[in-house]
């Protein structure tokens, strides 16, 4: 689904990426991994067409990211830190902007099904400026999975989410991926993670260091390989 090949991405002097070859099936559910600064939020951004690499390709499911941009991303929904929902519109409205965007389908039933699953049906008329962070990040998530998207990026997902709205979370991902999707997902919460991605890779100084699979890896010995990366 994912061909990563070749990447580089350069500030300066400093190599973000160093020609990073990664490829990524349409049913993965990965677990990005590395210390500050290897490279694994600049990956993600790049993959969601938001930032444009200094050398390399990127295909998904055919289509070029430097040319098909618009395709691919009606084909994704991303989480990140800044939640691109806007304040001063309620939770219901934020939805219904996305959804014209979008082109959903059923838009009204498709944003009351998501507010329900996200626990925000209660608090769908009030203004998102009156919400807390973790509402806010709610949010953000149905708003990623309004249409229904292939891919699901997530640049620390878990960031103002207190442990039921984690749990919460970890319950919406594992249903998406169930679904026959694929998940990226970029977190320094790595015993959170371990417990229900199926792939772990590790970057370090902006390539891969680590590349495997979790269904057969006890959660010990995985946290034992991955914290020296970590620090």
């Amino acid at each position: 689904m994912i061909d990563i090949i070749n990447i580089t991405k350069l500030y300066g002097r400093f190599r973000a990426l160093d020609n990073l070859d990664l490829k990524i099936g349409a049913n993965d559910f990965i677990a990005i991994l590395g210390r500050n600064g290897a490279g694994k939020t600049t990956l993600l951004k790049i993959i969601a067409t938001l930032l444009k690499p200094s050398g390399g390709e990127v295909h998904i499911n055919g289509y070029n990211i430097r040319k098909d941009s618009f395709v691919i991303l009606q084909q994704m929904g991303m989480v990140s830190h800044q939640t691109y929902i806007y304040s001063d519109l309620t939770a219901k409205e934020n939805l219904s902007f996305y959804a014209k965007f979008y082109d959903v389908e059923n838009p009204a039933e498709r944003i009351q099904n998501l507010l329900e699953k996200v626990g925000l049906a209660h608090r769908a008329d009030e203004s998102v400026r009156r919400f807390s962070r973790g509402m806010q990040q709610r949010l953000s998530i149905a708003r990623a999975l309004l249409h229904n998207p292939k891919i699901l990026l997530l640049d620390e997902p878990y960031t103002g989410l207190d442990q039921k709205a984690c749990e919460f979370l970890d319950a919406i991902l594992l249903d998406y991926h169930q679904a026959g999707n694929c998940i990226l997902v970029v977190t320094h919460d790595i015993e959170r993670i371990a417990g229900i991605a199926k792939r772990a890779v590790v970057f370090d100084k902006g390539k891969v260091a680590w590349d495997q699979p979790l269904t057969n890896l006890a959660p010990q010995n995985f946290l034992q390989i991955v914290k020296p990366f970590m620090s």
